[in-house]
């Protein structure tokens, strides 16, 4: 079948943005969406729209978003106003016994934000929100990189499930060669129970095959939020091989990576965060406005206030500082894990372009004459020109190369999904431009 490895990994990476809004909505039963039952192969596409909708580390995402949305809604706030009653001379003694000489003052005040704080604040909070809806996205990619691993490595299981029966396959035709040769005493009995030997083994071999093909579905359902399979197989052409391109190209996609996003989101977070430390230099002013009730003399008077803190430019140096240093430290990061993504990509590119090189080897230039060599190893053994010890290990050669070939696609795709997981871009298959 057609690239199911980056057709539909494409599509779900460029709806990522969308999904992040997806997972805030009513929960929807993803099995609905993809129209998938139990009994029916599951496809790359479907399984990533699962992961997106169901994978419960991601539904965390949810209601962090809803929290910053909450923030954000009371960084919008102003300050209160404030309602204040003041008794003066109560229960005291003499003139002042009782409430004879009582003073009572009813005010409303407030808090005036200077410095612009307000924005400043709201700001902020905007700022984090946007941090923490990239950090939404980082951990969509990361479930989706794991997802494909899995599925890869359900594949690869279910491709060694068929070269495990093929290897039954053969030593059933083997012992069934064996026992007309020493039906027609053209071989000794003892070549018989070898034959039947190693047919044990190929069926112990198959049983353990399906137990590892039935632990990595398990696997591939955990990753999707599901706590038992709702397919019986995956759908994928593991050796349709990726065709990346320079590596130069890879490491300039580095920075639309939502890990290297997340610097950029974090510097505008605590540059906000620097503006409100200075913002918070210039004091804000409470003013208060009210009416006082004379007892003694029977009357009411107007009062106001006005209240501002002493040096609060020297108090908020301290924010400053703690707020200058940490926009430092997010530049101090961006650097070090670049250098570091680089050097990790390098690895991973050169270890895709060998499984490649080792894949295609196998697959059109080993395979063909092991395929060939095992014929005419099977036709020689029947007339008796090759003996019983080449025939099986031409038998084996052949399941070998085989396996290799199984286990260096697996391992092209793996090493794919990382180079997508490190630039966030699918690579073409094998014949497209990149």
């Amino acid at each position: 079948m057609p690239s199911v490895f980056y057709r539909a990994l494409s599509a779900c990476l460029c709806a990522v943005s969308v999904a992040m809004h997806a997972t805030a909505q009513p929960h929807v039963d993803p099995h609905q969406q993809t129209a998938k039952s139990v009994g029916q192969a599951l496809t790359l596409r479907d399984a990533i729209q699962i992961t997106i909708r169901s994978n419960p580390e991601l539904k965390v995402f949810a209601y962090e978003l809803r929290a910053q949305e909450a923030r954000v809604d009371l960084a919008r706030l102003g300050t209160p106003l404030e309602f204040s009653v003041e008794m003066e001379n109560v229960l005291g003694t003499g003139e002042a016994r009782g409430f004879d000489a009582a003073e009572g003052t009813f005010a409303l005040s407030k808090v005036l934000e200077l410095g612009h704080k307000r924005s400043r604040r709201v700001e902020a909070a905007l700022a984090e929100r946007a941090h923490v809806s990239i950090e939404q996205q980082a951990a969509q990619l990361d479930q989706i990189a794991e997802l494909v691993r899995r599925f890869v490595h359900l594949a690869s299981d279910q491709k060694q499930l068929e070269l495990t029966a093929e290897a039954v396959r053969l030593a059933l035709t083997t012992v069934d060669a064996v026992k007309r040769r020493v039906q027609a005493a053209k071989s000794p009995e003892v070549e018989l129970h070898r034959a039947n030997i190693e047919l044990i083994r190929a069926e112990v071999e198959l049983e353990h095959a399906e137990h590892e093909l039935l632990s990595s579905r398990v696997k591939l359902a955990a990753v999707m939020g599901e706590t038992e399979p709702s397919f019986t197989s995956v759908d994928a052409d593991l050796y349709t091989l990726p065709a990346p391109a320079p590596f130069e190209l890879f490491a300039s996609q580095l920075e639309r990576n939502p890990d290297f996003t997340k610097f950029t989101t974090a510097a505008r977070l605590r540059d906000a965060e620097l503006r409100l430390a200075h913002a918070h230099r210039r004091a804000d002013v409470t003013v208060s406005a009210g009416v006082r009730r004379l007892q003694e003399v029977d009357d009411q008077a107007f009062v106001v206030g006005f209240a501002m803190p002493l040096k609060a430019r020297s108090r908020g140096a301290p924010a400053i500082a703690e707020a200058t240093a940490l926009r430092g430290q997010v530049d101090a990061q961006r650097e070090a894990e670049t250098i570091t993504a680089r050097a990790q990509l390098f690895e991973i590119y050169q270890e895709l372009r060998h499984s490649m090189t080792e894949a295609q080897t196998y697959r059109d230039r080993v395979l063909p004459q092991m395929q060939e060599a095992l014929r005419e190893t099977e036709y020689a053994y029947e007339r008796g020109r090759y003996s019983y010890i080449e025939l099986v290990d031409a038998q084996r050669a052949y399941i070998e190369v085989q396996r290799q070939l199984i286990e260096a696609a697996a391992n092209a795709h793996t090493f794919q999904a990382e180079i997508e997981r490190l630039t966030a871009q699918p690579l073409p298959a094998t014949g497209e431009s990149p």
